[in-house]
């Protein structure tokens, strides 16, 4: 592994080795999956002081997409031996992380965030898209190996 790779961005170092070959334990050891989970728990934190007139609305939404997130990373990367599948799992994930992008430009655009917690989450949802498109791009990398 490359220091400074995206593939190693994207896998932590627990990791075991299989005749040889390094592979993944789990799906909650893949950094992309661990900052995606830490962005939705912010996200759910900031949504608690949003007022009780967007709780079942816009809260609800961003919350959704955001956990969906890490749902969609977890189901792919289980079925990650069938490339089709986990390319699409992926995508979703990648699908649900734009879309609380989504949300996020209207809790700014509503003033229940300021500017500057606006970029931050931002700059994290980009950093775990640009992960996803890696692995999207590349999925013989996270292959399951028998």
């Amino acid at each position: 592994m490359v220091v400074g790779s995206w593939q190693y961005a994207i896998s932590s170092r627990c990791e075991k080795k299989l005749h040889g070959e390094i592979v993944n334990q789990s799906f909650k050891d893949l950094i992309v999956y661990k900052k995606a989970f830490d962005l939705a728990m912010d996200i759910f934190r900031l949504t608690q002081s949003f007022p009780k007139d967007e709780i079942y609305s816009l809260a609800r939404q961003i919350r959704r997409s955001s956990r969906s997130v890490c749902s969609n990373l977890a189901e792919g990367y289980r079925k990650r031996l069938y490339e089709a599948h986990f390319i699409s799992k992926i995508s979703d994930a990648d699908m649900e992380n734009s879309e609380a992008q989504v949300w996020l430009d209207f809790a700014l655009a509503c003033e229940y965030i300021t500017q500057e917690i606006y970029e931050d989450l931002l700059d994290k949802s980009e950093e775990v898209g640009r992960m996803l498109n890696y692995m999207i791009e590349h999925p013989g990398k996270y292959r399951k190996k028998n």
